[in-house]
């Protein structure tokens, strides 16, 4: 994420029940929460928007995943990128977001650079009042190709991000560019 205009945290909308395993929530679960908050309007509406770039704030997830309400101004995109060993989901709330995605499992470490096979890319358009969910390692962009509107969505994460990791593409060559620590975003 780039530098946010405002951020703070903010309690989530109807809080998930807790997971009964010992191992976090699920990707189900997280898709279920992003979409109950992305309709809560009261939290939508909370988030200041800048035409100039995306904003952000904090949210309390479920089970002690990392939530964040994000604002996307016209043509905004968060480039090529994965949550590392993180499952997530996210859900828009207001306006419509692309996301692109690889239908592979990249190796976690050891490249720098990699051509991917044909018929590996995904496409999805997402309106408001929906939302996906994605297991680890998961490589995407999302975008909002509107011209003149805002999108509002909302994501979690779990376990909380331990970092995201950048990357470039050029027609089937991806490769990482750098890595964001937590520190970097919040």
């Amino acid at each position: 994420m780039s530098a946010p205009s405002a951020q703070s945290t903010l309690p989530a909308a109807a809080p998930a029940p807790e997971p009964v395993r010992g191992g976090g929530p699920t990707a189900a679960e997280l898709l279920d929460f992003a979409l109950r908050t992305a309709a809560d309007p009261e939290i939508v509406s909370s988030l200041p928007l800048d035409p100039e770039g995306r904003t952000w704030i904090r949210l309390d997830g479920p089970g002690g995943s990392e939530a964040w309400l994000i604002g996307w101004p016209p043509g905004a995109g968060t480039g090529w990128h994965d949550h590392a060993e993180s499952r997530g989901a996210f859900a828009t709330a207001r306006g419509r977001l692309t996301e692109h995605s690889l239908a592979v499992r990249l190796p976690a470490e050891g490249w720098q650079s990699l051509e991917l096979a044909p018929g590996l890319d995904r496409s999805r358009s997402l309106g408001a009042g929906t939302g996906r969910a994605f297991g680890e390692h998961h490589v995407h962009e999302v975008l909002n190709e509107s011209k003149a509107e805002h999108a509002v969505s909302v994501h979690a994460y779990y376990p909380p991000l331990p970092l995201i990791r950048r990357y470039s593409r050029s027609g089937p060559v991806l490769s990482l560019e750098h890595v964001e620590r937590p520190a970097d975003w919040q």
